[in-house]
C-alpha cells in the first residue's frame, strides 16, 4: 500500500493531482489525515475527505510514503517523522513535492542524495539541492512545486506501476 499524508494547509493541486493520477494507474493509495478528523482543509480552502486517520492506520505494509507541499506542518508530527526515518532506513520509497522535501532534509533523509524543492526551502536540502524540476535519487523522488504536480505523479506511476502503465495514463489524460 502507498500512503499520501494530508495536514491542514496542504497544497490541493499537489495532493489531488497525485491521488487522481495514481488511482487512474491502478496504484493502491490511501490518503491519511494528520488531524483528528477525516476532513482536512487545504491551503486554498478546499476540504478533502481523507481515507483514514494517521492514529488509526497500520503502516506495516507501506511501500511509498508521499508528502504534498503546503508549508511544512507534516514535519511537526513526531510519529510521521519516525515513520519516514524508518522507511528510509529500510530503503523504501519516499516522495515529496514543493516545501515537503525540506522535511526530508531536516530529518537527514536526503544525505548523499539529490533533491529539489520550492524556492526558499533550499537551505533545508543543503548539498542535496539540485534545482531540478523532478529529481529521483536512490529511494527518494522530489519535485519543485505545484506546476509540476502531474510530472511528479507520472514519475511515481513509473516507479510504482511501470513505464507502460504510466504511458497509458499519460495518453488517456491527454497530457
Amino acid at each position: 500500500m502507498n500512503y499520501l499524508f494530508l495536514d491542514n494547509g496542504f497544497e490541493e493541486i499537489e495532493a489531488i493531482t497525485t491521488v487522481d493520477l495514481l488511482r487512474r494507474a491502478g496504484v493502491e493509495l490511501l490518503t491519511i489525515s494528520m488531524t483528528d478528523s477525516l476532513s482536512v482543509r487545504g491551503a486554498h480552502g478546499i476540504f478533502v475527505q481523507a481515507d483514514k486517520e494517521f492514529a488509526k492506520t497500520d503502516f506495516s505494509d507501506a511501500n511509498m510514503l508521499i508528502l504534498p507541499g503546503g508549508g511544512v506542518m507534516l514535519g511537526e508530527h513526531d510519529n510521521l517523522c519516525q515513520l519516514l526515518r524508518k522507511h528510509n532506513e529500510e530503503g523504501k520509497q519516499i516522495a515529496a513535492i514543493c516545501a515537503a522535501p525540506a522535511i526530508l532534509g531536516n530529518l537527514g533523509i536526503l544525505k548523499g542524495k539529490k533533491a529539489t524543492c520550492y524556492p526558499g526551502f533550499e537551505a533545508a536540502l543543503g548539498e542535496s539541492y539540485t534545482g531540478g524540476l523532478v529529481v529521483e535519487s536512490q529511494n527518494v523522488i522530489t519535485a519543485k512545486g505545484p506546476g509540476l504536480s502531474a510530472d511528479f505523479a507520472f514519475c511515481l506511476i513509473e516507479k510504482l506501476a511501470g513505464q507502460e502503465v504510466a504511458d497509458q495514463v499519460y495518453d488517456a489524460a491527454q497530457y
